[in-house]
């Protein structure tokens, strides 16, 4: 099993709409980094459990847990030529852009990035990195571990 933090800015997807989706489950589309598509194409397996993070927003921070609930499958918004994640390079005989489903496993209280920076178990977490800017980083058994309790 792997650890995940998954961003998304919550004027586009924020925790609650997870928690209105359909079976509380979403494709995670949209992603156009070539290290975060390979996360999910090549690493990312069912049952991952995955930290929900809202960035781009007054409060950035962990809004919620959830898992990995597909294999990685070609994300649908390449092939759409009126969207914003179109890509005229890709087809569907050569996608360029992969996604995962992710199914909300509980609904957290924010706990803010600025916390996050606090706490010295987490020193090492990517998202604590200057320069970060991946949308999906792994993160450490222990890291899980330190943030989970957080949580009580």
């Amino acid at each position: 099993m792997a650890y995940w933090l998954m961003k998304s800015e919550p004027s586009e997807f924020s925790i609650d709409d997870l928690v209105k989706a359909k079976n509380q489950t979403v494709p995670w589309f949209g992603v156009r980094n070539y290290l975060a598509r390979n996360f999910m194409r090549d690493q990312m397996k069912l049952g991952d459990d995955v930290l929900f993070y809202h960035s781009s927003c007054p409060e950035p921070g962990i809004a919620g847990l959830a898992k990995v609930s597909s294999q990685a499958y070609p994300d649908p918004t390449q092939f759409d030529k009126k969207g914003k994640y179109f890509d005229p390079k890709a087809t569907p005989e050569t996608p360029r852009w992969m996604l995962v489903d992710v199914k909300l496993a509980k609904k957290t209280r924010l706990l803010p990035l600025a916390e996050l920076r606090n706490i010295p178990a987490l020193e090492e977490m990517v998202i604590l990195q200057r320069g970060n800017r991946l949308s999906i980083t792994p993160i450490s058994s222990a890291e899980w571990k330190t943030i989970l309790k957080l949580f009580g």
